[in-house]
């Protein structure tokens, strides 16, 4: 689920054809894309999960497993300023956030879950919780 609302309508093009130089599309219009780019791969240990996120800082990053769900959510705050000789000349910011969330066939084990963020891709490693099974009680 996205909060974002789409920028670009049906009336930018007729704008850009009619005066191209008098409307001016926002500079971040797209800095996070509309939904987070994830692949998720499984193998016998474990869950694991890439999802693309440039340009957003690792703080803004939060990672909730809960059971089988998995929330990644991002919070995007860039600003751009141009002056010239003091005198400010252009001045855009941008805030936005996307969130993902997602269940997985198998309860995650929490304790053993890890993150890595590196070049805009965030790593996720989450083991599969080992089921009941048995197990022997010492005696006594």
């Amino acid at each position: 689920m996205t909060h974002l609302i789409a920028r670009r309508g049906f009336l930018d093009e007729f704008f850009n054809d009619v005066a191209p130089a008098f409307y001016v599309k926002p500079l971040h219009s797209e800095a996070l894309p509309a939904q987070i780019r994830v692949d998720v791969k499984e193998t016998p240990e474990a869950y694991t999960l890439q999802a693309e996120m440039p340009g957003v800082s690792k703080d803004d990053i939060h990672v909730d497993v809960e059971g089988k769900l998995v929330t990644v959510r991002a919070e995007v705050k860039q600003s751009d300023t141009q002056t010239e000789g003091g005198k400010l000349l252009r001045s855009e910011r941008y805030y936005g956030a996307v969130s993902r969330s997602f269940q997985l066939p198998a309860d995650v084990d929490n304790g053993a879950a890890r993150a890595r963020y590196e070049n805009g891709v965030l790593q996720l490693t989450l083991p599969k919780r080992v089921a009941g099974g048995s197990q022997r009680l010492a005696i006594e």
